[in-house]
C-alpha cells in the first residue's frame, strides 16, 4: 500500500493500472483469495474513480467561471472608480479637498524639482 494516500497519483501510475487492469481481465482463471480483488471490485472502484474525477472536473470549471466572473466585477468597480475620480477632477479641481479625500495628492502638493548644482569639474 502506499505511505502517503493524500497526494495525487502521477498519471503514468493510473496509466500503468489500467494497462494491468487490461491485463487482468483477459486472465481467465483469475480467483482471488480475496474478495476485494475480484475484478468486479476492481471494475467498480475504477468506475468510482472516474466518476469523482468526472465531479472534480465540473467542480474546477465551476470554480473558474466563478473567478472569472468575480475579476470582471472588480473591474467593473475598479473602472467605475476610475471614471468617478475623474468626475471629481473635472467638477472640484485636482486641488480640491474631495479630490484628496479620495486617495489622490493634490498637484500643489508635489515638491518643485530642485536643481542639482554643478561639479566643480575637480575629480
Amino acid at each position: 500500500m502506499a505511505k502517503n494516500e493524500t497526494k495525487r497519483m502521477r498519471p503514468s501510475i493510473l496509466q500503468a493500472d489500467k494497462d494491468a487492469f487490461n491485463a487482468l481481465k483477459a486472465i481467465p482463471d483469475y480467483a482471488p483469495a480475496n474478495p476485494d480483488y475480484t475484478v468486479a471490485k476492481i471494475e467498480a472502484a475504477r468506475a468510482k474513480m472516474e466518476e469523482k474525477r468526472a465531479l472534480e472536473a465540473q467542480a474546477q470549471a465551476a470554480a473558474d467561471a466563478a473567478r472569472d466572473d468575480a475579476v470582471a466585477a472588480e473591474w467593473d468597480y475598479h473602472n467605475a472608480m476610475l471614471g468617478a475620480t475623474t468626475q471629481v477632477a473635472a467638477q472640484y479641481t485636482k486641488n480640491s479637498n474631495q479630490y484628496q479625500s479620495l486617495g489622490k495628492k493634490k498637484p500643489t502638493e508635489y515638491e518643485a524639482p530642485k536643481r542639482k548644482p554643478k561639479g566643480d569639474g575637480n575629480k
